[in-house]
C-alpha cells in the first residue's frame, strides 16, 4: 500500500480537510507526523477530526505523537501545569478547549497514546527525526525523535519528518536521506502531504495554501 504522508498540521482544521480530499482510503496509508494542535485556530475540531478518521479507518491511518502533543498532555496531566507548553503555542490551545472542557476527557488519552514513528523496509516516519544521538526515542531528549533540529543520520531508508518549518516548500536532504515537510501551515504557508509508494520512491507532494480561517498569520 502506498503512503500519504501530511506535516504539522497546528490546528488549521480547514486546511487539513482541503488536503484530505487527495486522500485515496482505499489505495493509501494516510500518517500526520504530529503536532496537530497549538498555535492554529481550531485544535479541538482538529484533534476530533483526526480521532474521526483513527476510528473510522484503523487499518488505514496513523497519528503520530510530536512535541506540542507532550507539552498539551503534560500541561492537563498529574504533573501540570506545564508553562513551557503556553509560550510555544499551548495558551491558544488552552482558550479553545476552555469553550469546550468535555472533549478533553477522550482527546487527552487518545493524544497520550499516539505512536513515537512508523516504519517499513523502506520509509521511517516521525515527528524530528533520528539522529546519532544516545536514546532518541526518549520523549525527553532534546536531540531526540521529538525534539531535533539539525541533520540527522542516513538510516538506510526514507526519512519523512515535520518539526522544523520550512519556507513553504518541502525541503529533502539527499545526503542524509530526509524528507521535511513541515511547510507551516500556521504561519500562512501552506499543509503538505506527500504520497510514497511502498518502496521509497516519492509519487507527488501536494501542498494546499493555509485557509485564512485558520491562521491569524495568514
Amino acid at each position: 500500500m502506498n503512503l500519504f504522508v501530511i506535516g504539522d498540521v497546528h490546528g488549521c482544521y480547514h486546511t487539513f480537510l482541503e488536503l484530505l480530499q487527495h486522500w485515496q482510503p482505499e489505495q493509501e496509508l494516510l500518517i500526520q507526523v504530529g503536532d496537530l494542535m497549538d498555535r492554529g485556530n481550531f485544535a479541538p475540531d482538529t484533534v476530533g477530526l483526526a480521532m474521526s478518521l483513527s476510528e473510522k479507518h484503523p487499518q488505514q491511518t496513523v497519528f503520530l505523537k510530536g512535541n506540542h502533543e507532550v507539552g498539551m498532555t503534560r500541561h492537563y496531566g498529574p504533573q501540570g501545569p506545564y508553562p513551557n507548553w503556553l509560550q510555544w503555542g499551548g495558551r491558544y490551545t488552552l482558550a479553545q478547549y476552555s469553550q469546550h472542557k468535555d472533549l478533553l476527557a477522550s482527546h487527552l488519552p487518545w493524544l497520550q497514546q499516539r505512536p513515537l514513528f512508523w516504519e517499513s523496509d523502506a520509509v521511517f516516519v516521525s515527528h524530528a527525526g533520528l539522529a546519532d544521538t544516545p536514546n532518541p526515542l526518549d520523549e525527553d531528549n532534546p536531540d531526540g525523535i521529538l525534539w531535533r533540529r539539525g541533520p540527522l543520520r542516513n538510516i538506510g531508508k526514507l526519512q519523512v519528518i515535520g518539526h522544523t518549518p520550512t519556507d513553504g516548500s518541502p525541503d529533502f536532504d539527499p545526503i542524509h536521506y530526509v524528507l521535511n515537510i513541515d511547510t507551516g501551515a500556521v504561519y500562512g504557508q501552506a499543509l503538505t502531504g506527500v504520497k510514497i509508494k511502498a518502496n521509497g520512491d516519492v509519487l507527488r507532494v501536494i501542498s494546499v495554501p493555509t485557509n485564512p480561517l485558520d491562521s491569524d498569520r495568514v
